[in-house]
């Protein structure tokens, strides 16, 4: 089993969800995060004072998936999350040994 982490501009959160879903991926877990990368945030004004912002809004997708749906899961949110520009995002993809479902002790990828 793969854990599949991305962290994504908010606006491209629907998209990715409807990508996941057309490719067959169904269990997700969403957060709402701030962060930067290398663009560290920007500079705006507000009734005439310059403030920073360092730290951007941004969504945490946590997917865990069979080996096999790894590969499809990671070009459904890259299809559909890519603008091109700087701030897309990142994937970080690791491995899970293990998969509970508390509700009936059901282990492995069955849990998924």
């Amino acid at each position: 089993m793969q854990k599949i982490e991305a962290i994504l501009q908010p606006s491209k959160l629907d998209a990715v969800k409807d990508a996941l879903l057309e490719a067959g991926i169904e269990g997700m877990t969403i957060l709402e995060a701030r962060g930067h990368g290398r663009q560290k945030g920007h500079t705006e004004f507000y009734r005439g004072r310059e403030y920073t912002v360092d730290l951007l809004p941004k969504v945490k997708i946590e997917i865990v998936v069979p080996d096999e749906l790894k590969d499809k899961t990671v070009q459904a949110i890259i299809g559909a999350a890519r603008t091109g520009k700087i701030g897309d995002g990142k994937i970080f993809v690791t491995r899970v040994d293990e998969a509970i479902r508390i509700r009936n002790d059901e282990h492995g990828e069955s849990a998924l």
